[in-house]
């Protein structure tokens, strides 16, 4: 078996329950996630649910602004480096003004000016979580200077859970539009095509370029 090879199948559309049918549809129509990583956790409803169901909360509702969310999303992409999930944007996000210009800089997001201090404190927040550190009290008074403790616990929440589940992912072998392929819904500006995603992937500079 090559690197490239999928590890685990896409569960077939047509043994889908109608409400596993219609959760994959809507990932296509909305995207973030995309249907393929769905239609691989459809192997298992007990999976499939938790993670929907946890995703529609954490994700799409609660306290903290969802663009927030997003670019602690797009970190975790980053930093894991999950390729599949990395070239995913919330649509939702970028209607409310996040604009591609803030994904690239984000790993060195503590010296940027792309990002405003509820921000930076939110994506280092994310860094300690992916990366494992071990904070000190000025970080958690960095954090409840601008984060309420139900927001705090929401953000690690989702945070958690989007590391979990792309640092499965990468390992996945997984691409886009190989699961109702005709939308290409919450894909990264400029890569809404797999021959946009090839040609993105040749260049030197891509960032998941692999050494």
């Amino acid at each position: 078996m090559s690197e490239t090879d999928q590890r685990i199948s896409y569960f077939p559309l047509e043994e889908m329950d109608e409400a596993m049918f219609a959760e994959i549809e809507r990932c296509a129509r909305e995207g973030t996630p995309r249907p393929e990583s769905s239609a691989v956790r459809a192997h298992s409803k007990v999976a499939f649910w938790a993670f929907a169901d946890s995703w529609a909360s954490l994700f799409r509702a609660g306290v903290v602004e969802h663009a927030l969310k997003e670019l602690c999303r797009v970190y975790v992409s980053r930093s894991v480096k999950c390729e599949y999930c990395g070239n995913q944007r919330s649509s939702e996000a970028q209607r409310s003004g996040l604009s591609e210009a803030t994904m690239s800089d984000l790993l060195n997001f503590e010296s940027s000016d792309a990002y405003d201090e509820r921000q930076k404190a939110a994506l280092a927040y994310a860094e300690a979580i992916t990366w494992r550190l071990s904070p000190d009290d000025a970080f958690w008074e960095r954090l409840h200077a601008h984060f309420t403790e139900e927001e705090l616990v929401e953000l690690a929440c989702f945070i958690s859970l989007t590391m979990g589940q792309q640092s499965w992912i990468r390992l996945l072998n997984i691409d886009h539009l190989q699961v109702m392929a005709r939308d290409s819904a919450s894909l990264a500006p400029g890569l809404e095509s797999a021959e946009a995603l090839a040609a993105a992937r040749s260049d030197e500079h891509y960032w998941a370029a692999k050494p």
